[in-house]
């Protein structure tokens, strides 16, 4: 597995993605791009904002990775595939992508898989196993990407829990032309 064009892939705007049916991996674009606002655009629901003051989940990074992929790819039919499990390990270990958990005590709560690069994150998926986590795990994750530096919070694809949030969407050339800025900004995610 060649990390150098994986990172390429990612910084040309596309995301990897396994078939559901025959798990074959493959690069896939969108004309629109799903982003997750960093600025006062973003928005925490009036109903998670208890949750999100009360410390009923804490915030880690890094400290469960393969936990939380296995967690992203829990469903019926998944896009995560063995291959791409392997991948986001390899990428991880080379210090791109990483997990931002939520955990009640020392119990895995929820989390948000993600690659940086430079002033990008890009989120790749995320998954709950005790309500609410993953969506205390967005907010406390919005926060630590402003507090970073991030510019660009990439979500991929839109869906009514993002839009809940403030996610809008972004025309294909414009995200490319804000991404290739990005890369040129060192941030560091953890």
């Amino acid at each position: 597995m060649d990390i150098g064009a994986i990172l390429a892939g990612y910084a040309q705007g596309y995301f990897l993605m396994a078939d559901e049916e025959t798990g074959s991996l493959g690069w896939y674009g969108t004309e629109q791009h799903a982003l997750i606002p960093l600025d006062e655009r973003f928005h925490c629901p009036r109903s998670l904002r208890p949750l999100v003051r009360g410390g009923r989940f804490q915030v880690r990074i890094n400290r469960a990775f393969e936990q939380v992929v296995e967690g992203c790819a829990a469903r019926p039919k998944t896009w995560i595939s063995p291959q791409l499990k392997q991948i986001y390990l390899a990428l991880h270990q080379a210090g791109f992508a990483h997990s931002f958990e939520t955990w009640q005590g020392d119990t895995l709560a929820g989390g948000i898989l993600g690659i940086a690069l430079g002033a990008a994150f890009i989120g790749e998926s995320m998954f709950y196993r005790i309500p609410n986590a993953s969506k205390v795990a967005l907010v406390k994750l919005v926060e630590h990407l402003r507090e970073r530096g991030f510019r660009l919070f990439d979500a991929q694809l839109m869906n009514p829990h993002l839009a809940r949030f403030g996610a809008f969407l972004m025309d294909g050339q414009e995200y490319r032309q804000l991404l290739r800025q990005c890369l040129g900004i060192p941030c560091r995610f953890d």
